[in-house]
């Protein structure tokens, strides 16, 4: 039965792409690739003339039949311009609607920032979450980071270089000024670096010294205090709860783990 391919390619370095990775791209009847041009320079340093076609976020649903189709001839290998495609890539559509045909579909390991930028940012990797891109606008990065500021797990996300300062100035309004974060810049790449910190610390640096180039944020996960949160506290971050359209049930449940107070305590609050 013919096979979609999911195949990681390098997010930098072109040596950061397996041996089995490269077989596929030989080995198949067509490569679907987000970037031709892109994708050509990794193909080319390999020797690869395997047919491409184009499949990125804007033709992505117009092109599923003719996916399909090429599928029912062959092997599909289906890869972004750098990294996992379905992570913050295009993918899902294709995998969803190749599964849908009954047609089997085989995911390679390989590249990608979030498990490299994890394990090298001194920040807990036993539980984690990615969150995938940051909003852009203010008020809804304001509400995903509130809906995120009592997650146990190290958080990972994706972010701009020119919106980095100011989601670093929000994850310290929200989550503290003396959260640890890490931000991850440029992994595999030349200009590799590794920032790390309290998100004050890390913010100045970077106002100091606006980054270039491929970001991914860490931030700490939130730890319950050791001390009961005073009655303002606990009242203010029920208020924003409640406004982020969660249940007073919930979010009393959420904020008595970290408060030190009980479920029917927070419930009970006037906001």
């Amino acid at each position: 039965m013919p096979t979609l391919f999911i195949v990681p390619t390098p997010i930098g370095n072109l040596e950061d792409i397996t041996l089995r990775a490269l077989r596929v791209l030989k080995d198949s009847a067509l490569i679907a690739a987000e970037d031709t041009r892109t994708s050509r320079v990794l193909l080319n340093h390999y020797d690869i003339n395997t047919p491409m076609t184009s499949y990125h976020e804007h033709n992505k649903l117009d092109k599923l039949d003719a996916m399909l189709s090429a599928l029912a001839g062959g092997d599909v290998a289906l890869i972004s311009d750098a990294g996992t495609p379905g992570i913050s890539d295009p993918g899902y559509e294709l995998i969803r609607a190749a599964i849908d045909a009954g047609y089997r579909v085989e995911p390679l390991p390989g590249a990608n920032a979030i498990i490299p930028a994890l394990v090298a940012s001194g920040l807990p990797a036993d539980r984690f979450m990615y969150v995938g891109f940051i909003p852009k606008k203010a008020k809804a990065r304001a509400a995903f980071l509130h809906d995120l500021a009592d997650q146990r797990g190290t958080i990972i996300a994706y972010e701009s270089p020119h919106r980095l300062v100011d989601t670093l100035d929000a994850i310290a309004q929200v989550m503290g000024a003396a959260r640890a974060v890490c931000v991850a810049r440029e992994i595999s790449k030349a200009f590799e670096e590794f920032r790390r910190g309290t998100c004050a610390e890390v913010r100045d640096y970077y106002a100091a010294n606006p980054p270039r180039g491929e970001i991914t944020v860490l931030i700490d996960g939130a730890t319950p205090d050791s001390a009961p949160w005073s009655p303002e506290r606990v009242r203010e971050a029920l208020r924003q709860r409640l406004e982020g359209g969660e249940s007073r049930r919930d979010a009393a449940r959420a904020i008595a783990g970290l408060a030190g107070w009980s479920k029917r305590e927070v419930y009970a609050l006037d906001v």
